[in-house]
């Protein structure tokens, strides 16, 4: 079993659900990097109402502007792994805010990725 507790780095990536990677979501190039980066997880979160740098309201419900929701990317992992996986954000994530919290994880157990059961 895979453990994660007590100290750890909290990065969250705010993105456009529109934002791409080489004509894939952006949101899904992150995930995919952070796991092949063998970070403990990472989870996508579609907002219903935002804005950001654009200074444009983006909300579900005006359908002209409904392709372009707020996305939250959120990674939880130690210190050094989480620093060690910043700069692939960098050349991702052209536009959009990346920040880092000091967080504390009580309880994390996961599979090893061999799988044992």
């Amino acid at each position: 079993m895979m453990r994660l507790t007590g100290t750890a780095l909290r990065v969250t990536i705010f993105i456009g659900e529109s934002d791409t990677w080489q004509r894939k979501p952006l949101y899904s190039e992150i995930v995919h990097r952070a796991h092949r980066a063998g970070l403990a997880g990472a989870s996508v979160f579609k907002g219903i109402e935002g804005f950001g740098a654009s200074s444009l309201v983006h909300t579900h419900r005006l359908l002209s502007l409904s392709e372009d929701l707020p996305v939250a990317v959120v990674i939880v992992d130690t210190e050094e792994r989480v620093r060690a996986f910043l700069p692939q954000l960098d050349e991702l994530v052209a536009e959009g805010m990346v920040i880092l919290d000091d967080c504390e994880v009580i309880r994390y157990v996961g599979r090893d990725r061999e799988g044992d059961g």
